[in-house]
């Protein structure tokens, strides 16, 4: 997947200006699939030059015209194909897990801390998830199609930061006891 396809997906839900992408992204979809608002501005001049989106030019007073974009026919068939198209699943790359593997080659003090510190950041991730949750799918049983979609996208957000914050505690747990 290219950051191309989270953006397609984004303004095929809504239009918006590249700001109002990247704040999009900085709230939902990021969550996912992570951008800056440098790499957003970049990929959008790219899609818009190869006729994926195409934009509108609206006056602001005091300040440059905005470019509010949409998804173009050419866009929309982009992103058919490559819906259509296989996705390998994802192979976890962590950088915390090898340093744990590693463990008793330095100090184990050291990698404890790093590791309370990834839990820490996995909760908070997860009370957001479940912020999210409770004010954008307060009765998920009535949700259908795109709310759905995202629904079950948040859900599985949510599941991946509950079995981290499991092993988290899982891996503190016996490490203290180790160290004993």
């Amino acid at each position: 997947m290219a950051l191309e396809h989270a953006i397609l997906v984004s303004l095929t839900e809504r239009a918006g200006s590249g700001y109002e992408l990247a704040r999009r992204f900085d709230r939902s979809i990021g969550y996912f699939w992570p951008a800056t608002h440098q790499q957003i501005y970049r990929v959008l001049r790219r899609m818009d030059e190869a006729g994926w989106v195409k934009h509108t030019e609206i006056a602001q007073d005091g300040r440059p015209d905005k470019k509010v974009y949409r998804v173009a026919a050419a866009g929309r068939a982009e992103l058919s194909r490559w819906l259509a198209e296989p996705e390998d699943p994802a192979v976890l790359r962590d950088g915390l897990g090898v340093k744990l593997r590693g463990a008793s080659l330095g100090s184990v003090d050291l990698v404890l801390k790093e590791i309370e510190r990834h839990r820490a950041e996995h909760a908070t991730r997860l009370e957001v998830y479940h912020g999210i949750q409770q004010r954008d799918f307060p009765k998920p049983s009535g949700l259908r199609g795109r709310e759905l979609h995202q629904y079950l996208v948040l859900r599985g957000g949510i599941r991946a930061e509950e079995s981290f914050v499991a092993w988290c505690d899982e891996v503190i747990e016996a490490l203290r006891k180790d160290n004993r």
